[in-house]
């Protein structure tokens, strides 16, 4: 199938920044979603969809192609997000690379950045193919730009071709994923799909269902601050006490000793000095006991920290998402269609789990079972991002097959 307009869409959505920001807690957190958002409602327009709405205040995008078929359908639906990660994605400048020959690509020559083979060798699954990147100083926004594009252009294709029988199919675009707010108020009523799917993967096959239990836990350690030459017996130093909690966790249960089904702890952000320190710890296992046991785990290590030094610490914990597969698996007709709708349009299925977490993570406990299907892209959050269009171009693919095949 051909998407004429995919790439100029593309380039069109990556320039602009749309940049989250996790310290600002308005919906979205920041106003360069919502004149993005804004300008997709005017392409969603000019498409010609039914239904458009711009909720100003869950901020999601949503809009219907109807049904043409007499015949039976489920409703379905497609969402990616339009927030970028925390990364600079101010005066981005894709560059297009075509019939990609497999060499070192020198992403800025002026500052000698090169995204070379040696540390991607991933790039020589790409010869020959066209693409995306940066220039070398700013992320691309594939993740999740590319996701948005692949679902305009299928749905603009569907809407080009009613010889293809398809029903009612929703899309949303929403905001904040990559700070992992945005699906916590996504309205799972109003769009009303009997299961919808996350545009939010990675390489050409990826197809996940399961997703970490997902938690954060906050340590603040309270020291006592001496002059150090009188500091005997009454100083409590915060840092040594930071230290010594984070050498409490174990060592190789960590993201970068952990893969598959592995779960781990990451300090994700530390701040010290003599008097006050704050640790602030993510919790991720695919395995819900064991994610139970995990926060225990936590907990205790604060017990222990209090009980050899006194009441110095205090924490917060709270759980951000759960796995999807534990709904999915009760019926998983929305992944046996992605399956089957991938080969037909000569695609391999990768089913794989998500080291981490999707909108879909959340809305799939909304009561809409919502996997997650490739993009086409990989090196995401950062400055060696890039796409590849022949594969998004298969990803618009498989969401027209996936319209074909969801009948009752």
């Amino acid at each position: 199938m051909k998407y004429e307009t995919m790439l100029d869409r593309f380039l069109k959505y990556v320039k602009i920044n749309t940049r989250s920001d996790a310290s600002i807690m308005t919906i979205p957190s920041t106003d360069v979603q919502k004149d993005f958002l804004k300008m997709l409602k005017e392409d969603l327009e000019e498409l010609g969809l039914s239904d458009i709405q711009l909720n100003e205040e869950n901020w999601f995008l949503t809009a219907t192609l109807p049904s043409n078929s007499n015949k039976l359908f489920d409703k379905i639906g497609f969402i990616s997000h339009v927030d970028t990660a925390d990364f600079n994605s101010i005066n981005i400048k894709p560059n297009i690379i075509e019939n990609y020959d497999g060499n070192d690509i020198v992403l800025n020559k002026e500052k000698d950045i090169v995204m070379t083979t040696k540390a991607f060798p991933n790039l020589k699954n790409y010869v020959g193919k066209t693409l995306i990147t940066t220039d070398g100083t700013t992320l691309l926004g594939a993740d999740d730009k590319a996701g948005i594009v692949e679902i305009i252009e299928a749905v603009k294709y569907l809407k080009e071709h009613p010889e293809i029988e398809h029903g009612d199919i929703r899309i949303a675009f929403g905001p904040d994923e990559e700070i992992g707010r945005g699906a916590d108020n996504f309205d799972a009523k109003h769009f009303a799909t009997d299961y919808a799917y996350t545009m939010d993967g990675g390489v050409l096959g990826e197809l996940q269902y399961e997703s970490f239990n997902a938690a954060q836990i906050t340590y603040k350690i309270t020291g006592v601050s001496v002059h150090p030459g009188t500091a005997k017996d009454k100083m409590k130093n915060a840092n040594t006490i930071a230290a010594e909690l984070a050498m409490m966790f174990p060592e190789n249960e960590v993201p970068e000793k952990t893969s598959g089904y592995e779960g781990f702890y990451l300090l994700h952000e530390m701040n010290s000095r003599i008097e006050e320190a704050t640790l602030v710890y993510i919790i991720r296992d695919f395995n819900r006991e064991k994610f139970e046991e995990r926060k225990q785990f936590c907990v205790g290590v604060a017990e222990k920290i209090n009980a050899k030094y006194g009441d110095v610490l205090e924490y917060n914990m709270f759980d951000q998402y759960y796995n999807m597969g534990d709904v999915i698996e009760k019926d998983k007709k929305s992944v046996n269609i992605a399956e089957v709708a991938m080969r037909n349009v000569d695609v391999n299925p990768i089913v794989i789990p998500i080291r981490g977490g999707t909108d879909g993570s959340k809305i799939s406990y909304m009561g809409i079972p919502t996997p997650n299907i490739f993009v086409g892209g990989e090196n995401f959050h950062g400055q060696y991002e890039f796409s590849c269009l022949e594969h998004m171009q298969k990803a618009a693919d498989v969401i027209v097959e996936i319209a074909k095949l969801a009948k009752k």
